[in-house]
């Protein structure tokens, strides 16, 4: 048996995956913005690092390197 073509059904439904793709879209999270536990831990104990004062300026940093 063969099916009839509904254009209008078919641009309808075409129309309401594409909404439904730009809704994924907005709402999808940025897979770069995301910690691993691993980069999680990092960040934690450079925290800790930074409040025991065991940390150096970027800026000296470079200056000791450039010497």
């Amino acid at each position: 048996m063969t099916e009839t073509i509904n254009m209008e059904k078919m641009y309808r439904e075409i129309l309401a995956l594409r909404k439904d793709v730009h809704d994924i879209k907005d709402h999808m999270a940025d897979i770069d913005v995301i910690m691993t536990p691993e980069e999680e831990a990092q960040l934690e104990e450079t925290i800790e690092l930074h409040k025991q004062g065991k940390t150096k300026r970027l800026e000296d940093l470079k200056k000791e390197m450039s010497d």
